[in-house]
């Protein structure tokens, strides 16, 4: 299985506003910039879709260590994810924020042996800071890296932003997840 390394960040002017996503993909001495835009989203959409659209470009399972400065995307898939997968993307009272990205994300991350490393914004990490500038770059000037202009690579699912998964029936365990409501996020 080949070694990649993934380096991503999102960006927005204003939230919500006009957006801008970036990454870079590095395997051997190979290097790979890619970036795109979202003319009205949020800084949390551009953060998911950077990931996705670096695992979407990888066109075989490979071992993907991927560096984030967004607490949001590497707390998540370190550690709450799988409850959310096992709750229909539901808590108790309400879907998780940004589903549809999830989703795929979380899809991507299966595909791919897939670790998480969150680095600080605006450090010494100079994949990060190209990152950075591209992501704040594609936001300010709506362009990408694809040759068509597309803001991104089509995604697997699909879903569209103001995807809700559908309500998961009762069970008998949602006394217990009511307790567990804490560590929910919300944009």
């Amino acid at each position: 299985m080949k070694r990649v390394a993934l380096i991503t960040d999102g960006s927005c002017l204003g939230n919500p506003g006009p957006g801008g996503w970036a990454c870079i993909l590095r395997f051997g001495g190979v290097k790979k910039e890619l970036f795109g835009y979202d003319p009205h989203t949020t800084n949390n959409r551009m953060e998911l879709m950077a990931g996705i659209q670096g695992l979407l470009a990888l066109k075989e399972p490979c071992e993907v260590e991927i560096t984030t400065d967004s607490r949001y995307v590497s707390g998540r898939m370190t550690k709450g994810l799988a409850r959310w997968r096992l709750r229909g993307w539901w808590s108790t009272k309400w879907p998780l924020p940004n589903a549809d990205l999830w989703i795929e994300m979380d899809e991507l991350a299966e595909f791919h042996r897939a670790t998480w490393i969150w680095t600080r914004g605006h450090s010494s990490h100079e994949d990060n800071n190209r990152c950075d500038w591209l992501a704040q770059n594609a936001a300010r000037t709506q362009t990408s890296s694809f040759p068509d202009g597309i803001p991104h690579a089509p995604l697997r699912r699909a879903l569209g932003a103001d995807y809700v998964p559908p309500r998961p029936q009762a069970s008998l365990f949602d006394e217990a997840d009511a307790e567990d409501e804490d560590d929910d996020d919300s944009e």
